[in-house]
């Protein structure tokens, strides 16, 4: 259900294609190395890109390759690792920038951010669309649903395809492990009961793309994860 009081959303268009026909793209960017992730509808040639942090060249020549047009931006976080790429992105292929209002003032800081690392980055541009808990992601055949797990940042945010048991779950939960909490806005007691009650109630056979590292299932993180057990 979507918290607050408006009605839940569907962002873009869901045509009822075979997940076949889906391309699902995933490759570490940036010297944070950062899980981005590409879902392309190969019919119609859009694509999603969930956490474009860095490297924009090296995502634009795999869209390009791919046969891919950027039509979403998905951001699970305004990190600077997660978002230092997409002003690029925009400005070449004019995704829609998503993103959960609860890391507003971390997307508007991003300079601030990069300097806190001894980086450099420009300015971000607007965000398009202010995403929330419940709001649909759709793209061909990518039917996604915006689960909101604050705890690592207040916005923090996964995408669920449930009709593919895939979950990106930003970093929110690793293999074996969960986001740091000790930055601005996070919650050691949010995170945990995001993990608890958000993402160990899907199905054990959900696949979790995770923001860094390796992938790993709910299963496994239920019974084996050091921070969070269900």
């Amino acid at each position: 259900m979507l918290t607050g009081k408006r009605a839940a959303r569907s962002i873009g268009r869901g045509d009822g294609l075979p997940w076949a026909l889906m391309i699902i793209e995933t490759f570490p960017v940036g010297a944070f190395q950062c899980n981005c992730t590409i879902l392309g509808d190969e019919p119609s040639g859009a694509a999603i890109l969930i956490d474009p942090g860095d490297q924009p060249d090296l995502i634009l020549d795999r869209l390009k390759r791919l046969g891919l047009e950027a039509r979403y931006a998905f951001h699970t976080h305004a990190h600077l690792d997660h978002v230092m790429g997409t002003r690029r992105i925009k400005e070449q292929h004019g995704p829609d920038i998503l993103l959960h209002p609860g890391d507003k003032d971390l997307y508007d800081n991003l300079q601030l951010q990069a300097r806190m690392f001894g980086l450099r980055a420009a300015d971000p541009l607007p965000v398009d669309t202010w995403i929330a808990d419940g709001d649909k992601v759709t793209c061909g055949p990518v039917r996604g649903e915006v689960l909101h797990t604050p705890g690592h940042t207040p916005g923090s945010v996964c995408l669920y395809l449930p009709d593919d048991e895939l979950l990106f779950a930003g970093d929110t939960l690793f293999q074996g492990s969960i986001g740091r909490t000790d930055l601005w806005g996070g919650s050691f007691d949010d995170i945990q009961r995001s993990i608890r009650e958000r993402l160990y109630s899907l199905p054990g056979a959900t696949r979790v793309v995770t923001g860094h590292g390796p992938d790993t299932t709910i299963a496994i993180e239920r019974t084996s994860n050091a921070f969070v057990r269900a």
